[in-house]
């Protein structure tokens, strides 16, 4: 009951309220070219859990525009250019463009509300106490195409922040970590400045680094419905740059 108890608090945490990130993918692969993919990412709480829209652009002028809603009946839906359509979870697992270790699936964060949690132990992630949780993938996830059959979070036992994840294959092997490097406080909330995507496998390694943030945002019921992708959304004007560090 206490596993649970934790787990259900930390899935009712996060930013309060709706807001706005503007973001850049840096793609960093072990061999080849840096490349910086811009973005932006509102989220939102709806009844079922939270829910996202994430925008992210090639820099050659194609645009990948998302809704990644949480809970039991989450989803995630993408605009094809002339319609919205939801996305299957092979696709969902696959990077958002070539070069980038981020996916749909690592945005949203499915797992975090996979109905089969257990609490592992009491771990250490970055030298910090934390709560280790191993979700098993719900059935038909892998043979769907999901390409996890678990996923392993570590839960901060003071700040209820999530330090790190890992995906796993069928047989225990981690295929991608999750690591939050750091967080910003904006007024009286803390928001994530800097996380990386590593590829186990490659060892490829996607940053992904918040550069502007605005909190406790207007926005109206239903906006972040599946149907809104038709429309582009512009950045909140009040968005606070966030200093380099």
């Amino acid at each position: 009951m206490e596993a649970a108890r934790i787990l259900e608090r930390f899935r009712q945490a996060g930013i309060a309220g709706s807001f706005y990130l503007a973001i850049e993918l840096r793609s960093l692969p072990r061999r080849g070219e840096e490349r910086v993919f811009p973005g932006r990412l509102w989220g939102g709480r709806e009844a079922g859990g939270p829910v996202f829209r994430l925008e992210v652009e090639d820099g050659q002028g194609e645009v990948r525009r998302l809704i990644l809603r949480n809970g039991v009946e989450g989803g995630v839906w993408r605009w094809a250019g002339a319609q919205v359509e939801q996305v299957p979870p092979a696709a969902a697992v696959a990077p958002l463009f070539p070069g980038v270790e981020v996916s749909a699936f690592d945005v949203q964060m499915p797992f975090l509300h996979w109905p089969e949690a257990q609490l592992e132990k009491l771990a250490r992630a970055f030298g910090r106490p934390a709560y280790s949780y191993l979700f098993k993938a719900p059935p038909g996830f892998l043979e769907q195409g999901g390409g996890y059959a678990a996923a392993r979070a570590y839960l901060d036992t003071q700040f209820n922040a999530l330090m790190q994840t890992e995906l796993l294959a069928a047989n225990g092997g981690v295929l991608k970590t999750f690591y939050l490097v750091s967080l910003k406080k904006v007024g009286e909330q803390y928001v994530p400045r800097q996380a990386d995507y590593r590829n186990e496998l490659t060892r490829d390694k996607t940053r992904f680094q918040a550069t502007a943030a605005a909190l406790n945002l207007s926005i109206p019921a239903g906006a972040f419905a599946p149907a809104s992708l038709a429309e582009p959304w512009s950045p909140p004007a009040a968005a606070l740059v966030l200093p380099v560090e």
